[in-house]
């Protein structure tokens, strides 16, 4: 019985030690952006559940824009901070802006609208524990929303 309270005591610990030792550090475990880049962070709210969230990441920037849908393509890289093991994110190869290319109707003028990056790796896990440190280009932003599953789930058939 004594090996699990200690098990249970340890694993304890471990686990709260990321949030307090997140807290103490700030930003010291990030480095510091690159020429040209930024370091944006998002800290989230504290949920109850957070196991049933997602946390999406919308990289882009505003631009006068036409009727046609309009993208960058870039692709979002995973790194650790070295010595700490926290994780953070790096916009890399950001491709000029795509769009659909169709005609658009004599009445509509070109606005502002903000276009994002379109690529992989966008949808995160949920974790108010620790900041969501993002490296973007200087002339980006960063926007996020955060998800939540439905009470229910679907069942997969076998064909």
């Amino acid at each position: 019985m004594k090996c699990y309270v200690k098990i249970f005591v340890i694993s304890s610990v471990f686990l709260f030690s990321t949030s307090i030792f997140a807290n103490t550090y700030g930003m010291k475990p990030y480095p510091p952006a690159e020429k040209s880049y930024k370091r944006m962070v998002i800290h989230l709210p504290v949920l109850a559940n957070e196991d049933n969230h997602k946390l999406e990441i919308i990289i882009g920037k505003t631009l006068q824009v036409d009727c046609n849908h309009h993208w960058f393509g870039g692709q979002l890289i995973e790194e650790v901070a070295k010595g700490w093991g926290f994780p953070y994110f790096i916009l890399k190869k950001v491709g000029g802006t795509a769009s659909t290319l169709m005609a658009c109707p004599p009445d509509k003028k070109v606005q502002k609208a903000f276009v994002s990056v379109r690529g992989d790796g966008n949808l995160l896990r949920y974790n108010s524990k620790l900041p969501v440190v993002v490296y973007v280009p200087v002339d980006f932003e960063v926007h996020y929303r955060t998800w939540i599953t439905g009470k229910q789930s679907g069942v997969a058939k076998v064909e």
